[in-house]
């Protein structure tokens, strides 16, 4: 029973053995046929600025030409006429005075430069290949398989073959 056994055990150990020594591992070659770049494209979009130079006005109004426009008026005011005409003269040639005095001082103000800086998005459109789609022929059947390079003319291959069950 024992010699039963251990011969039931060893045909079985070599049917398995035997199975593992009909699969077999090689490498080939095929033809390739056609090489496709697998290309994407992304937008990495990035800030333009520019320095515009505005002319502005000075907006703060002065005083001072009002104040001494008045001053020199009511003067030159006072030395005209005589009595209530004096004191009426005054007063004209005060308000005058005030008014050419603003305009003089107000609107001789140049115009200066003031540097604003404009900037805006602008889209960035790149393409980049992720891979190839390599289309090759092997033992008469048509494959097709992404490969991260562009194999050339031909295509190395790593066959394995196994038996049926």
């Amino acid at each position: 029973m024992n010699k039963i056994c251990n011969t039931a055990m060893s045909i079985a150990l070599l049917s398995v053995l035997s199975a593992s020594a009909i699969a077999a591992d090689f490498d080939d070659t095929a033809r390739v046929v056609r090489v496709s770049p697998q290309i994407e494209q992304f937008n990495q979009p990035h800030q333009e600025c520019h320095t515009e130079y505005v002319q502005s006005q000075r907006q703060e109004r002065g005083i001072g030409g009002s104040i001494i426009g008045g001053l020199a008026g009511g003067l030159l005011g006072n030395q005209v006429g005589g009595g209530s005409g004096r004191t009426a003269a005054t007063a004209a040639g005060a308000i005058a005075g005030a008014i050419v005095g603003d305009r003089v001082d107000n609107n001789n103000q140049q115009p200066s430069e003031q540097a604003v800086r404009q900037c805006r998005n602008v889209d960035n459109w790149q393409s980049r290949t992720n891979g190839y789609a390599v289309t090759y022929e092997y033992n008469g059947r048509t494959y097709t398989s992404v490969m991260p390079y562009d194999p050339g003319e031909r295509v190395r291959l790593r066959v394995s073959l196994n038996p049926r069950n």
